[in-house]
């Protein structure tokens, strides 16, 4: 069967139960606001950030409803830049990479035009590039402890685009 014909339009999907479990993994949880290492924003629950002041507390629990809250406005994002149809794995991994760098950085990214261009797995190697924090390549062993998995998430993230 023809690739071209697994992947569905992209209004029809939603992150799969998988893709939200990873995305909870990777993030953590944290019950109060925090500044993540070498961060600036207030962080809280699985990597909530919108409104978020420290001192504030959440219940495991009210974390994952806002989650699940803040998944449902990076899913928008992408139905409004991605015009192409995806597989189920291509659309988890990409919101889990919105999810992280923000739905701005998203749809401005090279990612997105490669992938409206048709070149999938060209959108998909392009992942592995979203490893910079804070100037720092998070790929190299000396910044590992500053990012914090970053570059482990990215190569998770990549697999799962090209079901590898």
């Amino acid at each position: 069967m023809n690739t071209a014909t697994l992947r569905t339009l992209i209004g029809a999907l939603t992150l799969s139960a998988a893709g939200l479990v990873g995305i909870l993994s990777w993030e953590g949880y944290r019950g109060e606001a925090h500044i993540p290492v070498a961060g600036d924003v207030p962080t809280i629950g699985y990597g909530t950030t919108e409104g978020v002041k420290l001192g504030d507390r959440t219940t495991p629990e009210q974390a994952l409803a806002r989650a699940l809250r803040d998944v449902t406005k990076f899913e928008g994002a992408i139905r409004q830049c991605v015009a192409v149809p995806l597989h189920q794995h291509e659309y988890d991994a990409y919101v889990s990479l919105a999810y992280n760098i923000g739905p701005a950085a998203f749809c401005g990214s090279t990612l997105v035009k490669k992938l409206n261009g048709g070149d999938y797995e060209g959108a998909c190697s392009e992942i592995l590039r979203w490893t910079y924090f804070h100037g720092h390549d998070c790929k190299r062993p000396e910044h590992q402890r500053l990012c914090g998995g970053l570059a482990d998430r990215r190569q998770a993230e990549f697999q799962h685009c090209m079901k590898r």
